[in-house]
């Protein structure tokens, strides 16, 4: 069907399939750089995790740090930071895991918002090429004074085939916005759930040391009596 259609033609005489072909070339290029960018930042979380939990319940809080910052995942760069701040009160170690999250998904969602105008907005092109393809039609009847197919068939052809290039823009563009967004969801919830994770064991941590100390503290201070009995 389309092996014996006027492309270049088509794109001449029509100024909104040139807006469409802007907006396709900007679906493909901003498409592809989120596609690289999310593959760079894959990482592998499971393991970074279980490395640094064990780091962790061994104290050196240090070398967790640096574990959970050697993957380009979004778990490695929250949980360095609330290992970072293992100092601060609860609610401080909270608001820094929330505020750590908002960074990661203002990167990861770069971008995106041209993929969601594109989607929104190249049906609503397409719709104008095929208005603008009905008033050419109407205009070539009034000049020549008749309704003949040959007459009307530029202007229809136009305004159809700019509707088809508008929702053959939107579609893959909309199916790539939610694919990406659904990532975004699943990367940011394991960042955020891995880091809860290393935060308790941290916190287990610190509380058996804290017990062994005072219970090195309480044998020192019986140790006198019971050499006395």
């Amino acid at each position: 069907m389309f092996e014996n259609f006027d492309w270049i033609g088509a794109m001449r005489n029509s100024p909104v399939m040139l807006v469409i072909l802007g907006c396709s070339i900007l679906t493909l290029g901003f498409a592809i750089e989120r596609a690289i960018y999310f593959f760079r930042r894959r990482g592998n979380p499971g393991s970074v995790m279980r490395a640094a939990l064990e780091k962790v319940r061994d104290g050196n809080l240090k070398e967790a740090i640096w574990t959970c910052n050697s993957t380009a995942h979004p778990m490695g760069a929250v949980a360095a930071a609330v290992l970072r701040h293992a100092h601060l009160s609860e609610e401080a170690r909270e608001d820094q895991l929330q505020v750590s999250l908002s960074e990661q998904r203002l990167q990861l969602e770069r971008n995106l918002g041209v993929l969601g105008t594109m989607g929104n907005t190249a049906p609503l092109i397409g719709l104008l090429g095929t208005v603008w393809g009905i008033m050419r039609a109407f205009h070539d009847m009034a000049r020549t004074g008749s309704a003949g197919p040959s007459v009307v068939a530029a202007g229809v052809a136009e305004a159809l085939f700019t509707t088809a290039a508008g929702l053959l823009v939107a579609v893959p563009a909309v199916m790539l916005y939610n694919h990406f967004m659904r990532r975004i969801a699943v990367m940011l919830t394991v960042a955020e759930n891995h880091s809860r994770s290393l935060r308790v064991a941290m916190e287990d941590a610190a509380g058996a040391r804290r017990d062994g100390q005072a219970d090195a503290v309480r044998d020192r201070a019986d140790a006198p009596a019971r050499r006395a009995a």
